[in-house]
């Protein structure tokens, strides 16, 4: 029912990850926890919301992380 989620962040991921990316892993993690690949229709806009909702706090996480031996981005806590 599940792909495994990847890891998003250096060094497994070499760039970046996109917000596509972000959206993919999300969705999987709400397929997963929820026990459905795609909800029925009354249960659709709680599943989009929980997908929107997990893709917010990835993008939140993989911003704030601190990856030992990379410099910070400038402009962050920590960068130039």
């Amino acid at each position: 029912m599940c792909r495994s989620i990847k890891t998003l962040r250096p060094p497994q991921l070499a760039e970046e990850a996109t917000e596509e990316e972000i959206r993919a892993a999300a969705l999987q993690y709400v397929r997963k926890v929820s026990g459905f690949r795609a909800p029925a229709a009354h249960n659709r806009e709680v599943f989009e919301r929980a997908v929107d909702a997990v893709a917010e706090a990835t993008a939140a996480l993989l911003g704030g992380l601190e990856v030992r031996g990379q410099a910070a981005a400038p402009g962050t806590v920590g960068g130039g």
